[in-house]
């Protein structure tokens, strides 16, 4: 069995889960403390993060590396097979990890001036996706890593749209229908938990930031 060492809000760690699922995978997933990191994790991880695939005694980080092992040891692949358009999926995962990025850098914003630059940034992102998304899934038919790691940053969006009345993507249509396929499939449903939508919500609205304040007057609006 392998293990999966997790935080119930990380988005890596959903990519990793989304594709066990995919791929029929059993994996133990171990939940741990971020703010209380037990010895043992920090003795495990290079990085003092999540996740952590624990295989045989052997330690995998970084969920980029994680997904494609997992892809590897099972049969088919969830990338393409042409040296050149694998190497153009790997670089779109990159892609989703960098938006990933600047999302945490949208809700630890602490003043409208960069909120705004950072929410201005992150509509680019996903103009520049939409122009590139072939249908239903990134690359046609298939559904592939580059979704794995696109799902997490969906779920947000919709966090974003349900929490704040925050729109970063509702004018892009192939974006809009690719999120729509990604939120109905079943890998991506159950690589969270029943209560991860109200745990973000409480984590975002705890941040101190301006985010937070844009969710409290939603709140008291509705």
């Amino acid at each position: 069995m392998l293990k999966l060492v997790s935080h119930p809000l990380c988005p890596y760690v959903q990519r990793a889960a989304i594709v066990a699922a995919e791929k029929s995978i059993p994996l133990e997933r171990v939940t741990i403390d971020l703010a209380n990191r037990p010895d043992w994790f920090l003795r495990a991880s290079p990085n003092g993060k999540v996740p952590l695939l624990l295989v045989d005694g052997a330690v995998l980080f970084e969920s980029a590396v994680i997904a494609e092992y997992l892809d590897d040891i099972s049969e088919g692949s969830l990338l393409p097979a042409d040296p050149l358009r694998r190497a153009g999926h790997r670089a779109w995962i990159e892609f989703a990890s960098a938006t990933l990025a600047d999302i945490g850098a949208l809700y630890s914003a602490v003043d409208e001036a960069s909120f705004e630059a950072v929410r201005l940034a992150l509509i680019a992102r996903f103009q520049r996706v939409d122009r590139i998304v072939a249908g239903p899934w990134f690359s046609g038919g298939t559904f592939s890593l580059v979704d794995a790691a696109f799902a997490p940053v969906f779920r947000y969006l919709d966090a974003f749209e349900t929490l704040a009345a925050l729109r970063l993507a509702d004018a892009l249509t192939r974006v809009s229908s690719w999120r729509c396929g990604l939120r109905a499939r079943q890998s991506v449903r159950q690589a969270v938990a029943p209560e991860f939508p109200a745990l973000l919500a409480d984590f975002l609205a705890r941040r101190n930031s301006y985010l937070s304040g844009l969710i409290g007057r939603t709140a008291r609006a509705a």
